[in-house]
């Protein structure tokens, strides 16, 4: 595995956040810069495969095919690398300094504790996390919205549980919701959503690749398989927009890579008094985590996290972590208190969990969020269109 210095300048590379806007510009719409330089188009179809890493797809290149025949590159993935920042990334056009979905669970000030962005709960009353109404938390438009108000005929065809949910309200409004229920499914109303106007974007999801990553590691058995079999679905999904008129153009991108973590290589904090002394909410994942601490502890926690972990993690302040770029040219002070007092960042196969309040998510072997090269590049695919 190939580790990166946090201190890396993640966003002097191209990123998930300029894809859609290159895309838009693509599109035609007005205002929007176009740093990927992608040729112009009528009809667009995004492809997002939560999971896939740029590594791991060249390292299966056998049970992939035919994504590994179609031009393209690396791009990365921003940070924190986990699906929530991802979506909010591309579904913004900004990182998450700006967006402020800082990583898969955020202290968030607004609902007095923890909040998971995926589930859009934070464990609280239901009246504590009605505060937080998805459109007044990020009023950004979208780029949807923007492709929208151009004239563009915008669609997010995904699973249909994610209809109304809040992060589908937060970053993805602007587009028509289509619920899909199989592979099928997505096949067809992707086709039928590149034939309803003069100029088509059309979003498209899938997670499998990522729920077997997760349960079994990444190169594993069942994820060679269903790299495999979402292979043979782009396949045919590329074949039926070849008979859209206009020759729709599809771009197949990721969310973040996966690494595995062995469970000898996993520190629990519930269990680790120098860990969780002087810490009041523990947010992130295994990988990335931001601590915060009691008002002034954030110096003797950063040191207690640096002698427990030596040189595993990167351990930063706040001010240090903004400064070095991690979230982005500039963060809003109005949501810089959802990045910890302390953020630890793994360098190698290192995770920190929480055995008993996040079982689940600690058992798991594979995981995300650091800034390694398998978690960081993803990839960037097109079809001609």
């Amino acid at each position: 595995m190939t580790t990166t210095a946090p201190a890396l300048d993640v966003y002097s590379q191209p990123t998930l956040s300029t894809l859609m806007p290159s895309v838009l510009a693509s599109l035609g719409v007005a205002g929007e810069a176009n740093p990927l330089e992608l040729p112009d188009s009528r009809h667009t179809v995004v492809l997002l495969l939560d999971g896939l890493g740029w590594n791991a797809l060249n390292q299966h290149r056998d049970h992939a095919p035919f994504l590994c025949s179609l031009a393209g590159r690396p791009i990365r993935a921003g940070f924190p690398t986990t699906t929530a920042t991802s979506i909010a990334s591309l579904g913004t056009g900004l990182p998450s300094g700006s967006h402020g979905i800082t990583g898969y669970q955020s202290y968030v000030r607004e609902v007095s504790g923890t909040l998971n962005w995926l589930s859009w709960r934070a464990g609280r009353r239901g009246d504590e996390l009605a505060r937080l109404v998805p459109e007044v938390a990020l009023p950004t438009p979208t780029v949807f919205e923007r492709a929208a108000a151009d004239g563009v005929r915008c669609a997010n065809v995904l699973p249909a549980k994610f209809d109304g949910s809040g992060l589908t309200r937060a970053v993805l409004r602007g587009g028509t919701f289509t619920g899909i229920h199989a592979y099928g499914d997505l096949i067809a109303q992707v086709i039928t959503a590149s034939r309803t106007g003069d100029r088509t974007l059309t979003y498209c999801y899938l997670s499998e690749i990522d729920t077997l990553g997760h349960v079994y590691g990444p190169g594993s058995e069942s994820w060679t398989q269903q790299v495999a079999i979402v292979d043979a679905l782009v396949e045919n999904l590329a074949r039926a927009l070849a008979t859209v008129p206009g020759n729709p153009t599809l771009y197949i991108t990721a969310d973040h890579g996966m690494v595995t973590v062995d469970d000898v290589d996993k520190l629990d904090f519930d269990a680790d008094s120098r860990l969780s002394d002087d810490v009041i909410a523990l947010a992130g994942e295994p990988r990335c985590r931001h601590v915060h601490t009691r008002s002034g502890a954030a110096g003797d926690v950063a040191a207690r996290w640096r002698q427990a972990l030596g040189p595993r993690m990167w351990i930063g302040t706040r001010d240090e972590a903004i400064t070095a770029g991690l979230f982005g040219p500039a963060v809003r002070s109005d949501i810089a208190g959802r990045i910890g007092d302390v953020v630890a960042i793994a360098l190698d196969g290192v995770a920190v969990v929480r055995r008993k309040k996040e079982s689940r998510l600690s058992a798991l072997p594979g995981q995300h969020g650091a800034l390694t090269d398998d978690e960081l590049l993803i990839p960037l695919l097109h079809t001609a269109g």
